[in-house]
């Protein structure tokens, strides 16, 4: 018996189409920056920073520091981990700077 050579270009071939298969991506971790409170950093200083690292209006800051100050900590906002931890960072600069004890931490939602 003879072997038959099949046809490369043979129609009835049964053929695949090329597709990339993409990794799936996941959203990143993301993280709260907490302020706590202390005895003797000035509110107006910390509404300051609220206003200047987290870019909250005068209102949102207020309510934000008086919820620190009656509760011992408040969240400043929500971010990924290198943008709350750049946050952290410029919160404690400027406290040390200005020579107050305000601590900022973040926590992983």
């Amino acid at each position: 018996m003879s072997e038959k050579k099949r046809d490369t270009n043979d129609p009835g071939r049964n053929t695949g189409v090329a597709t990339k298969v993409r990794p799936k991506t996941k959203r990143p971790s993301m993280y709260r920056v907490l302020l706590l409170n202390d005895d003797y950093t000035p509110m107006e200083f910390v509404v300051a920073i609220l206003q200047q690292v987290f870019n909250k209006s005068s209102e949102d800051a207020t309510r934000i520091m008086l919820h620190v100050h009656q509760n011992g900590v408040g969240v400043c906002g929500v971010y990924t981990y290198e943008v709350a931890e750049t946050k952290v960072v410029q919160v404690v600069d400027a406290a040390r700077r200005a020579q107050h004890p305000l601590q900022c931490t973040m926590e992983k939602v």
